[in-house]
């Protein structure tokens, strides 16, 4: 699914749409560790699933300072077409795998566009870039992981 997150010219309409997409995140994670047959896998999955409840958390920080209530999950509208859903099928590491890649595919585009946007001022652009980096970091992996277990 291709995301628009991140072009958003209201920075306080970027972050809800921001935190919705992580908390999609959180539950495609959820869904794919219980599916997942390989512990070790299974382990630093989970340490991704605690960096987008990490993002959750900084950016809904970011928004109360401006008087915004954060959403308390996932867009309502979201099918979770390559999350849950699709990974709910899924049989075997490898194609669990790959469904996550197209997930933080997703996220690494609405984090890159986002740290990229012209309304995020200075202290909110740090936070995104370190989101950025944990997002790079984690389709790195799942690809590293993918590409093992051909």
């Amino acid at each position: 699914m291709a995301t628009m997150v991140g072009t958003q010219k209201d920075l306080n309409s970027l972050l809800e749409q921001l935190i919705e997409l992580d908390y999609d995140a959180v539950e495609a994670y959820d869904a794919a560790i219980e599916r997942l047959a390989g512990a070790p896998l299974r382990e630093t999955m989970g340490g991704f699933r605690k960096d987008h409840l990490r993002h959750i958390e900084e950016l809904s920080a970011i928004l109360r300072q401006s008087g915004r209530e954060p959403p308390s999950g996932p867009d309502a509208k979201r099918l979770l077409a390559s999350g849950k859903v699709v990974i709910a099928g899924l049989i075997g590491d490898r194609a669990i795998l790959m469904a996550m890649k197209t997930n933080e595919d997703d996220t690494n585009t609405a984090y890159e566009r986002a740290a990229g946007n012209t309304v995020v001022p200075a202290g909110v652009k740090q936070i995104l870039q370190r989101g950025l980096a944990d997002e790079r970091r984690h389709r790195a992996w799942i690809e590293q992981q993918v590409d093992s277990l051909k």
